[in-house]
């Protein structure tokens, strides 16, 4: 049988991105320890249009784990306190009955928040337009393993491309680096041979974006991986300052 709980909520309400925001008390009760953590805001939203009032702004959209939509800080934890979870995928037999849970955006200046939970993440898209893709001619698709590939080097490469691009590293680093981000999407490429052609001028060519958006710097404390939902190594980051070093010497 299902158990219920009821809990305290502070939920960071904004109208817009001009407007000044503030926390908002809610009360919820009978709430299903079942229920995903997007459930019991959908929960909460009903509740509000039924009193008219405006529902609360949240990104989602597969709620499978999978896009990275979902991000919010719960409890100071990007998508968060269970390890290698998105909010989508926790769920509320995580809490237990009169918890307050705070919860708010990602907190950066390169996310800037367009209403209530919602951030624009933009600034991704465009690190990834920067150099995170390879140029090849169009055609007949290659056979199956005509491009020898070493496994360690391919299973390197998948766990790499396993980011989802949601941002938890840089609304867990106290830098707002985005270090761990780049240093996937450049990593998976220059692990592969369909990725070298371009290898020296994409890591040069996304760190500058990344400082051009206004990132941070990394400074290496670990928060970035420990925040991911996707578990992306601290690894890449000196995988990707190796490709950085390489890239300069070579230019």
């Amino acid at each position: 049988m299902s158990e219920t709980i009821s809990l305290n909520l502070r939920i960071w309400r904004q109208k817009d991105a001009a407007s000044t925001g503030k926390f908002v008390d809610y009360k919820l009760e009978n709430i299903s320890t079942h229920m995903s953590f997007l459930e019991m805001i959908d929960v909460l939203n009903e509740k509000l249009i039924a009193n008219s009032e405006d529902p609360i702004a949240f990104d989602h959209d597969c709620r499978e784990g999978i896009c990275g939509m979902c991000s919010m800080v719960i409890n100071g934890n990007p998508h968060g306190p269970d390890r290698s979870t998105t909010t989508c995928q926790l769920h509320m037999r995580r809490f237990k009955t009169g918890d307050t849970i705070t919860i708010e955006p990602f907190r950066a200046n390169s996310f800037p928040i367009v209403k209530d939970l919602m951030v624009n993440r933009s600034a991704f898209d465009r690190i990834q337009q920067s150099g995170g893709f390879i140029s090849v001619n169009t055609g007949n698709s290659q056979d199956a393993n005509s491009l020898p590939i070493p496994k360690q080097n391919a299973d390197a490469a998948f766990e790499a491309a396993a980011c989802i691009g949601c941002g938890a590293c840089v609304a867990s680093c106290k830098n707002a680096s985005a270090m761990l981000f780049v240093a996937a999407k450049v990593s998976q490429f220059a692990l592969l041979p369909q990725g070298q052609p371009e290898r020296e001028s994409r890591a040069m060519n996304m760190l500058a974006k990344m400082d051009e958006e206004g990132f941070g710097a990394c400074s290496n404390t670990g928060s970035c991986s420990a925040a991911c939902p996707k578990d992306i190594s601290l690894s890449y980051i000196a995988k990707f300052n190796r490709e950085y070093m390489r890239a300069k010497i070579k230019s």
